[in-house]
């Protein structure tokens, strides 16, 4: 899901917009699959009582594909977060009325909507997809690295208890 998202998210950056633009759904379907995947890679995390460096060894014994696979994931859902972020500076949440298009401003003091011309409302729309695809992009792949470093922890944890004598 993560690499779906991030993909999409990138090619915004294509001319032309997305078929997602106008549309809720995805969001609606990408919100849904988020929360209880993500909540339940914290849960899993929690309950294996692991430190942050316990974590990171433990993901330092998944096998190497799979740690550049994650790495990759992190790593470009990053970069497109700042790019999309960093893109059109303080102008987000497009919407056109009357063959006219706005902008919200979030400028401190300087708050309010404001009328753009075509093409920075295209601008605006690609980057506000482009960040809405990323963020859950991102946070899939974040999901994804618990949950190994967690199944990880649980193996190696396993490992060891079979692996002491039994005192009767």
């Amino acid at each position: 899901m993560s690499a779906l998202l991030l993909l999409l998210a990138a090619l915004t950056w294509l001319p032309g917009t997305l078929p997602l633009a106008g549309s809720k759904g995805p969001m609606v379907v990408i919100v849904v699959l988020l929360f209880p995947i993500f909540t339940a890679a914290l849960v899993r995390m929690f309950l294996s009582g692991a430190d942050r460096h316990s974590v990171w060894l433990a993901f330092r014994c998944l096998p190497g594909k799979a740690q550049a696979v994650l790495g990759a994931l992190v790593i470009s859902g990053v970069v497109l977060v700042l790019f999309s972020t960093a893109g059109t500076g303080n102008l987000q949440a497009s919407e056109v009325k009357d063959d006219q298009y706005f902008v919200f401003d979030t400028t401190p003091h300087a708050r309010g909507t404001i009328e753009v011309s075509h093409s920075q409302y295209v601008a605006i729309l690609e980057s506000d997809q482009r960040s809405m695809l990323a963020i859950p992009g991102l946070l899939f792949a974040g999901a994804a690295y618990v949950v190994f470093a967690a199944g990880e922890l649980r193996r190696a944890d396993a490992g060891i208890r079979s692996s002491q004598p039994v005192q009767l």
